[in-house]
């Protein structure tokens, strides 16, 4: 039970903070600026350095060896997951633009924002696995996620506007973190403290970003559509205890399973709220589907990891 308490006090944390920023955004107290600014600090500032830091630090010889069984893990797992992704939402909506953004949210989880803050938290020395498995995840989010999915076909019909859109100032972290935990670089300690300083911020700003994006939804026409729940259902339970059930047969290290689940059983991620909308599409449904997802998450990953203690971390 140790492991069900820790995720579920770390789960009331993230959410305080995302209760923080719906607060702060319902009462008109940011200014309308205020998740542009975040995200773009989030995602050219605080998760580069975090992962820059984590990789510095870790990045040895030995890890690299291990890199290319979670590589291949990874892509099993997208071949699994995808294939399903395409095809459940066929069953639920007849219309399309709802359906692809139910295939990218069965497809790809808040494995990002969410993710990296529970394993931070719950499994700290994991980390950099954790980052190296999700990876592939990110290759495939904007190689085929995004420019199909979510984007008007006139924005992605360029090699080039795709290969901008996969450079970005996380992987260019990743790769500086590389090459200075491969090669033993000492930083200077101000340096040093300025990277972990930045990627602290990660966490707590992901969560209030959450939390003001979610409170421009309407709860009311959120709460009484079928899908939203049906899409939500897969995502958090179907998908994640379907793996927990194959890793009861077949017993993989604690780091394939950990990074597995993690990346699983996290909501839907926020890009179906952000990049369609920023296209001129509604995002209502979208959004919706975010803001349940990630309430029900609360007592859903606790009870995930409270299968994998209980059935195989301990064997």
């Amino acid at each position: 039970m140790d492991l069900f308490f820790a995720t579920g006090n770390q789960m009331i944390y993230l959410f305080a903070l995302i209760f923080i920023g719906f607060i702060l955004s319902k009462l008109g107290l940011l200014p309308e600026s205020a998740p542009k600014v975040l995200s773009v600090l989030e995602n050219n500032v605080f998760i580069p350095a975090l992962v820059m830091g984590t990789f510095i630090g870790n990045f040895t010889v030995d890890k690299l060896k291990s890199a290319g069984v979670l590589f291949g893990f990874s892509f099993a797992v997208m071949a699994v997951t995808v294939p399903l992704s395409v095809l459940i939402p066929k069953w639920l909506t007849k219309d399309r633009d709802t359906r692809n953004i139910c295939t990218y949210g069965l497809a790809f989880s808040n494995f990002g924002f969410m993710g990296n803050s529970v394993v931070m938290a719950l499994f700290p020395d994991l980390f950099m696995e954790y980052l190296i498995f999700t990876l592939p995840l990110w290759i495939m989010i904007y190689l085929w996620g995004v420019p199909q999915l979510l984007m008007p076909a006139a924005e992605t019909n360029t090699l080039g506007s795709r290969f901008k859109r996969f450079l970005t100032p996380m992987l260019v972290g990743m790769l500086v973190g590389m090459g200075i935990g491969i090669t033993g670089l000492s930083l200077p300690s101000a340096l040093t403290s300025v990277i972990q300083t930045l990627g602290s911020c990660m966490s707590p700003v992901a969560m209030l970003l959450t939390g003001i994006t979610v409170a421009k939804i309407s709860l009311k026409s959120v709460f009484k559509d079928r899908t939203i729940y049906l899409t939500t259902a897969v995502r958090l339970l179907a998908i994640p205890l379907a793996f927990v059930g194959l890793f009861v047969l077949w017993n993989p290290s604690d780091a394939i399973v950990i990074c597995t689940v993690c990346s699983l059983a996290m909501p839907l991620g926020l890009n179906i709220i952000v990049v369609p909308s920023a296209y001129g599409k509604d995002p209502t449904k979208a959004a919706g589907m975010a803001l349940v997802s990630h309430l029900l998450s609360c007592i859903t990953i606790p009870l995930v990891f409270l299968l994998l203690q209980k059935f195989i971390l301990k064997r």
